[in-house]
């Protein structure tokens, strides 16, 4: 099985309020990355933590399961670590992706399982036009340094430690755009 693993815990400090509720294109903004992770993935896991019951309000129809990150002001590692703890023991690889990029695309996420499959690389990040974005698979044999992170700095550590075991999905394309302060969101409406 592939899981997506969609991180939507976080506090959204610099937004001063829930940001991914907020309306894009006539839905919210964690629903964009949520439906590619699941059109693209077996089962899509969401880590919910600041405003769960929004967010998770927010997903109402999408098929996924929410794992709850009590820990989510730590930093993203607690969520990281969260959602691949809550992985089914069938779970062959993992592909994460933020809550707050609404431009995700499913056939971004399918080229990277493409590529792992191919390559058997036990890391496989998306690349725009030369700048490592997300989303990102992580094999199972990685899972075990993706739950040993800690702090605010994501999967990076865990991608940065042997750049040989890295694959990369080379897109043309520019990268995904996060929210995280209004003029973000003010930018993405127009």
């Amino acid at each position: 099985m592939i899981a997506g693993l969609l991180l939507a815990a976080g506090g959204a400090r610099r937004f001063g309020a829930q940001k991914l509720v907020r309306s894009v294109a006539d839905k919210p903004l964690v629903r964009h990355a949520a439906e590619a992770l699941a059109i693209a993935t077996d089962e899509l896991f969401v880590v919910v933590g600041h405003d769960a019951a929004a967010v998770r309000d927010a997903l109402a129809t999408v098929r996924c399961a929410f794992v709850e990150n009590a820990d989510w002001a730590t930093g993203i590692a607690s969520s990281v670590g969260a959602g691949v703890s809550a992985m089914p023991a069938n779970t062959e690889a993992v592909v994460v992706a933020l809550g707050d990029q609404p431009g995700i695309d499913p056939r971004t996420v399918q080229r990277l399982i493409e590529c792992w499959r191919t390559t058997s690389a036990p890391i496989v990040s998306a690349r725009y036009r030369g700048t490592r974005g997300h989303p990102v698979l992580f094999d199972r044999q990685v899972f075990r340094e993706l739950l040993a992170l800690e702090g605010d700095v994501g999967a990076k550590a865990a991608i940065e430690r042997d750049p040989a075991r890295v694959a990369y999905v080379d897109l043309d394309q520019e990268l995904p755009r996060d929210v995280d302060t209004p003029g973000d969101l003010a930018s993405l409406r127009g």
